[in-house]
C-alpha cells in the first residue's frame, strides 16, 4: 500500500496551523481575494479564514455566489437520510448514538427500510443517505442488503456508516453504491483522543484513511466533514482545504464534497463547545468555494430555516430536506433514539418552495439511474 493523506497530515501541527491563520493580515486576504477564485494556494485559505477576513466578507460571499453559479447553476440537489440503526460501539462525548448512553437501541428489518423508503419516495426524494451507528452489526452483510433492496427505489444511495475495508467498498460499489460520506470529526490530533473515548473509531489514523480506500477502489463520490465544535474552526476548515486538495489531485476520477455539520443537542448531555457561529459558517463555506470551485458544498437540517435559505446564495450546491435522525423515524411519530436534534423541521415540500422563491431549482438526484448501470432492475426481498 503506497501513501495516505494520514502521512501528509502527519507533518503539520494543528496549533502551528492556528497560529499561522491567526497572523494573516488583511493584505494577505486582499490578495487571495485577487485571484478571484483561480488557483488559490493553502497560503491564501488560511488567509481567507483568518480574523483579518472579517471586513471582507461580503466581498467573499460576492465571489462565491459567481463561482457556483458557473459550475452549477441555479440548482439545489435535495436528499434525505434514511437512518437504519443506532446502534454503535463508540463512546464518543458528542453523539447521542455513542454506547454509554442509555437509549433504546433499534436496527430496521427489511420491513422496516422498505417502510421508510416508501414514505422518503412519497416526499418526492430520489437519493438517500444511510445512515448507521459503528457496530459489527450493521456491518457489510447488513449494508450490502440494504443497499441491493434500495438501489431499484433511488436514483442514488449514499453511505455514512463505519469506515469499512476496500474489499467492502468495492463489493458495495458493485451493488449500487454512488457515494460515501465520512466525516473526520476533527482533524487536531488531541481534541479527537479526548472525544472519541472508546471504539474502533478511537483510532484516527484509520479513520483518516478512509477516504484513500475509497478512492483506490473508484467510488464515485466521497464526502468529508469535520464536526464544528470540537476545535478552532478556522484551523479545521483549513485542514478540510488540505485533505480536499490531496484527494482531488491522487483520485482524480472521483467526485467530491464537503459537508459543514455543527453540535447539535443529543441524548447524554451537554459539553463545552469551540465557538463556531453563523457568521463563521459563512465564512467557511465561502471560503472553501473559493479554494474548492469545483467541489459540491452540502449544508444540513441541523441549520435554522430562515440561515440555509440565505446559503443558497453562498456555495451551497446540496442540502438534506424533511431529515429524521433516528431509525424508523419517518413511519412513527415517535421522536425518540435521535442521533441530534434538527433545526429545519420544514416539510420537504416547504424547502421546495423556499427554494423557488429564491430563484433555484430542487434536482432530485445525484445522477440518472442509468450512469450506474440499474436501471429498471427489480428489487430485492
Amino acid at each position: 500500500m503506497g501513501s495516505s493523506f494520514a502521512d501528509i497530515w502527519n507533518t503539520y501541527d494543528f496549533s502551528s496551523i492556528q497560529t499561522l491563520i491567526q497572523h494573516k493580515t488583511q493584505e494577505d486576504v486582499g490578495r487571495a481575494l485577487g485571484k478571484q477564485g483561480r488557483n488559490l494556494h493553502l497560503d491564501d485559505l488560511q488567509a481567507l479564514l483568518s480574523p483579518a477576513a472579517a471586513p471582507f466578507l461580503e466581498v467573499m460571499a460576492a465571489q462565491s455566489q459567481r463561482i457556483t453559479l458557473a459550475r452549477f447553476g441555479h440548482v439545489m440537489q435535495l436528499f434525505a437520510p434514511l437512518y437504519l440503526s443506532n446502534t454503535c460501539e463508540n463512546v464518543c462525548t458528542y453523539c447521542g448514538f455513542s454506547a454509554q448512553n442509555r437509549i433504546p437501541r433499534k436496527t430496521l428489518d427489511t420491513e422496516g427500510i422498505l417502510a421508510e423508503a416508501a414514505i422518503l419516495k412519497s416526499m418526492g426524494i430520489d437519493h438517500v443517505l444511510l445512515v448507521t451507528g459503528e457496530s459489527s452489526r450493521v456491518g457489510y452483510s447488513y449494508l450490502s442488503h440494504a443497499v441491493k433492496l434500495l438501489r431499484p427505489m433511488f436514483s442514488s444511495i449514499s453511505l455514512e456508516v463505519q469506515p469499512l475495508s476496500e474489499t467492502d467498498y468495492t463489493s458495495l460499489a458493485a451493488d449500487g453504491l454512488s457515494a460515501v460520506i465520512v466525516y473526520q470529526e476533527t482533524y487536531d490530533r488531541a481534541k479527537y483522543a479526548a472525544h472519541h473515548i472508546k471504539g474502533p473509531k478511537s483510532d484516527i489514523v484509520h479513520r483518516l484513511e478512509t477516504p484513500d480506500r475509497l478512492g483506490r477502489v473508484g467510488v464515485k463520490k466521497v464526502g468529508i466533514g469535520a464536526l464544528h465544535g470540537l476545535s478552532d474552526w478556522r484551523a479545521e476548515t483549513w485542514f478540510l482545504g488540505l485533505h480536499l486538495q490531496y484527494l482531488e489531485q491522487t483520485y482524480w476520477k472521483t467526485r467530491y464534497s464537503i459537508s459543514f455539520p455543527r453540535l447539535r443537542p443529543h441524548a447524554g448531555g451537554t459539553m463545552a463547545l469551540s465557538p463556531f457561529g453563523e457568521r463563521d459558517l459563512v465564512q467557511a463555506i465561502c471560503a472553501l468555494r473559493l479554494f474548492g470551485n469545483e467541489v459540491e458544498l452540502t449544508l444540513s437540517t441541523r441549520e435554522r430555516p430562515v440561515f440555509r435559505d440565505h446559503a443558497t446564495q453562498l456555495g451551497i450546491t446540496t442540502m438534506s430536506a424533511g431529515a429524521k435522525t433516528n431509525p424508523g423515524g419517518y413511519a412513527s411519530d415517535t421522536v425518540s433514539l435521535e442521533q441530534f436534534s434538527v433545526n429545519d423541521n420544514r416539510t420537504v415540500d416547504e424547502i421546495v418552495t423556499a427554494l423557488r422563491r429564491s430563484g433555484y431549482e430542487p434536482v432530485w438526484k445525484d445522477w440518472d439511474a442509468t450512469y450506474d448501470g440499474y436501471s429498471g432492475q427489480p428489487a430485492c426481498g
